[in-house]
């Protein structure tokens, strides 16, 4: 498997969906205009491709001097375990510069997995969650 690494593509909304869905991310995929804005809002997308096909995406939010907010990591499972959301988080990170702070909110199940590739825990965060 040679998987494909890409700042400069914007992906397709069916094929975004079929990445969060089968990532088990959870997002709003049942409203394709949504996820469409959610993406052409993004600053910052880095995609995952093998071959033809979008295994996975890092989107962000940034003003690429300061601060960047990693939204999205996601993965297809068949894919998982093979460095790919490593290397997405690796190449945000890159094109951010050492001078932009790199955040992101992790879903529960991986609390564990941002550690492991090298993101500090942070205690002093506050949020106003969406209503949905």
């Amino acid at each position: 498997m040679k998987i494909t690494y890409k700042t400069d593509v914007m992906p397709i909304v069916d094929d975004v969906v079929e990445v969060y869905d089968n990532s088990g991310l959870v997002r709003p995929t049942t409203d394709k205009e949504r996820i469409a804005q959610m993406f052409n809002r993004s600053d910052l997308v880095v995609t995952a491709w093998d071959g033809n096909q979008l295994v996975g995406i890092a989107r962000s939010l940034t003003d690429f001097c300061y601060c960047c907010y990693l939204s999205d990591l996601a993965v297809k499972k068949d894919y998982q375990h093979a460095g790919i959301g490593k290397q997405l988080v690796y190449l945000t990170k890159e094109v951010i510069g050492d001078k932009t702070m790199l955040l992101l909110l992790a879903a529960p199940s991986a609390m564990e997995y941002y550690p492991k590739i090298g993101m500090d825990t942070v205690d002093n965060g506050f949020i106003i969650k969406r209503v949905k």
